[in-house]
């Protein structure tokens, strides 16, 4: 009987790990995103002042 309560627990728990860990690997991407952002507007920087020399 025991084994069934935990397998009941288990399956419960399930989704509500799978929503933090997608929670988690959004929160990952937006951050890389505004990494990225950032790194492209250092390069448009640094073409511009390429450019005007």
């Amino acid at each position: 009987m025991a084994s069934f309560s935990l397998i009941g627990i288990v399956v419960t728990l399930l989704p509500i790990i799978a929503i933090i860990l997608a929670l988690l690997w959004l929160l990952q991407i937006r951050d890389y995103n505004e990494k990225q952002t950032v790194q492209n507007k250092q390069i448009i920087q640094l073409l511009e002042e390429l450019r005007n020399k």
